[in-house]
């Protein structure tokens, strides 16, 4: 996280210690940064950036040739050969290029050798020849609205526009990845309230169907859990921020307020407030410092901002597509434990009919093993719809 942070540290604790009158730090030692006030940044900023820096127009070409060639100090005559030479089209394979997989015989380069070994071990292994979803797509979600503007004016972006990067965790349930995983990276506007980021994270946990059905199962309600309990909160610096939308929302902070109150335990002056009155300018924030969002009672999720910087023309400009999901963490989907094809939709305990407790079952395994023709139950055993993690990849 801190080296995610390191590109705004420096001005982050400059700003804050000019507001405070002290030496400012250049440099930040530490895994985050100090508390500042995240409008103050942007009007910092905008104080002494002039206005080439701020704009979201894209260069001229002829400003870009003449800084091609003070930079390289060419002729301005080379200037249209060399961008045509070191164009990104140059990079593009051409229709008559071998297959890449085919090593020639006669080669002398080291890595092509690596390759040919690399290939024949391949060969020789009997594995899935599979690359790593996660991997191979990283920064494709990223590259799709990197420089997308929108159809209407009313929806760009503003100029001095402060970014910020958020990493949104794994729920603590989730052992395997709780402590390293960021399962989303969104980017936000300043201006954004924290509601519409609310609205932005998708968790598994707001998907489910609660109760027990395995002698009705064509009756389960249609309702999830994200349509009947609708209360969450933002934790930052000392203060909660919940959603109090609907009248249905309940202030889930009361309880850890009073908790912290009822005994000297350390935390003082703890504050609730709505979240929809609140935008992400408006907050106090150290960049590298784990805060929380809480939903659907206890469904706990670590956010840390990584990143805060202001916009540039090169990023996404449609105000309508923010908060931007950027990246994902991709997750193996469970399988139905009889035909090893389809995604598990149900999931049984005590079952008489499974080898396994808990079981997992797609949708007509399920009724093929536990239902006869006319819908009466086969043995004795619990069925609850199950929701896999897998479905947001």
């Amino acid at each position: 996280m801190a080296a995610a942070a390191a590109a705004t540290a420096a001005a982050t604790a400059t700003t804050a210690a000019a507001a405070a009158g002290a030496a400012p730090d250049y440099e930040a030692a530490e895994l985050y940064t100090r508390s500042f006030r995240v409008g103050a940044l942007g009007r910092c900023w905008m104080q002494h950036l002039g206005p080439p820096d701020l704009s979201l127009a894209a260069e001229a070409a002829a400003d870009e040739d003449a800084a091609l060639v003070a930079e390289l100090g060419c002729e301005l005559e080379m200037v249209p050969e060399l961008q045509e030479v070191c164009s990104i089209g140059m990079l593009m394979s051409s229709d008559k290029e071998e297959d890449p997989d085919v090593i020639p015989e006669d080669n002398s380069l080291l890595t092509l050798r690596i390759r040919k070994e690399a290939l024949e071990r391949r060969e020789e292994t009997i594995i899935v020849d599979r690359a790593c979803r996660q991997e191979t797509l990283a920064y494709e979600m990223e590259s799709h609205a990197s420089g997308k503007r929108p159809d209407s004016p009313a929806d760009l972006v503003e100029e001095g526009e402060l970014l910020l990067t958020l990493n949104i965790f794994y729920p603590v349930i989730f052992q395997k990845h709780k402590d390293y995983k960021p399962y989303q990276t969104v980017l936000v506007l300043g201006s954004q309230k924290l509601t519409e980021l609310r609205d932005s994270i998708s968790c598994v946990s707001d998907f489910q169907i609660g109760g027990e059905f395995s002698s009705q199962p064509d009756q389960a309600p249609e309702h999830i859990s994200k349509d009947l309990y609708k209360s969450a909160f933002f934790y930052f610096e000392g203060i909660f921020y919940n959603d109090k939308r609907y009248p249905e929302c309940r202030d889930l902070s009361r309880t850890i307020i009073e908790w912290s109150e009822s005994h000297d335990r350390g935390y003082v002056n703890l504050q609730s407030d709505d979240m929809e009155n609140y935008t992400f300018n408006d907050l106090s924030l150290k960049i590298g410092f784990p805060y929380l969002f809480c939903h659907q009672g206890d469904c706990e999720h670590i956010v840390i901002i990584t990143d805060i910087r202001l916009i540039h023309y090169d990023d996404c400009l449609d105000r309508n597509l923010y908060p931007l999901l950027i990246k994902k963490h991709w997750l193996c989907t469970r399988k139905c434990f009889v035909c090893k094809m389809y995604t598990a939709r149900w999931v049984t305990n005590n079952d008489s009919l499974a080898p396994e407790d808990p079981c997992f079952f797609c949708d007509v395994c399920f009724q093929m093993l536990h239902y006869d023709l006319e819908g009466n139950k086969l043995g004795e055993f619990l069925a609850y719809p199950y929701v896999d993690p897998g479905i947001f990849n």
